[in-house]
């Protein structure tokens, strides 16, 4: 992996994945985060998005059979970190239904501070018709309100004129489970889905609403403790 190009492969006992892509990148990198926070020790897991928007072409290989990738829009991500955040909700969205340029990367997350879990903490950023409305304040993001359940989340947040409401659903056959493993040792549950729907509206102060919708281009997941949730782990 580079700044260009992705290669690798991945295999089970029944299955094999590969893919060699080469991705060009229209759009500067998105910081979820205050810029500040990205030297310092909290939090303790970190997220960017590298290349926001990004054009990928090449192949990818399933089971032997291969799929031709020309011109596919997606982003390349970042996230690193000494341990999971102890629970959170991550959504993005490259490019909507009708307006393929827009941009959104957002989370809702909690931290648990001994036996005590802190305030949801909601971050947004949304890019479209070549303006950045970025909702990333520590302070920011406590006011902001953020919920959601295994399969439906919303977002509302407001800042300086502007306001973002979001939701991101989708129903539990398809999302799929993965055991993450935390550094510090256990591990925790990723509910994941690239075929979540989307809308989010869009106010500002002497312009009108604007309403941004996808139907089936969303990733959303869930970082949680719970088993409850009813989707099978599988790797």
């Amino acid at each position: 992996m580079d700044q260009t190009s992705l290669c690798g492969a991945a295999s089970s006992r029944t299955h094999s994945l590969a893919w060699e892509l080469r991705y060009e990148s229209p759009q500067p990198p998105l910081l979820l985060l205050p810029a500040a926070l990205y030297g310092r020790s909290f939090p303790k897991a970190k997220a960017l998005v590298g290349s926001p928007g990004a054009v990928f072409s090449g192949a990818i290989t399933l089971d032997g059979d291969s799929i031709s990738v020309d011109s596919w829009t997606g982003s390349q991500n970042h996230n690193w970190g000494s341990r999971h955040t102890d629970a959170y909700a991550w959504g993005q969205v490259a490019g909507f239904d009708g307006a393929p340029d827009a941009f959104l990367e957002c989370s809702t997350a909690q931290l648990r501070l001994g036996p005590v879990w802190t305030p949801r903490m909601s971050l947004v950023v949304f890019r479209a018709n070549g303006e950045e409305h970025a909702l990333t304040s520590l302070a920011q993001a406590l006011k902001a309100r953020g919920h959601f359940t295994f399969f439906d989340w919303r977002i509302a947040s407001v800042s300086a004129g502007t306001r973002v409401s979001i939701r991101i659903t989708a129903p539990r056959s398809d999302f799929v489970a993965l055991r993450y493993a935390n550094p510090p040792g256990g591990a925790k549950t990723c509910l994941n889905t690239k075929l979540a729907s989307c809308e989010l509206s869009l106010q500002r102060q002497g312009r009108a609403p604007e309403t941004f919708v996808t139907r089936h281009r969303a990733a959303f997941e869930i970082l949680t403790d719970r088993n409850d949730h009813g989707v099978a782990v599988e790797v």
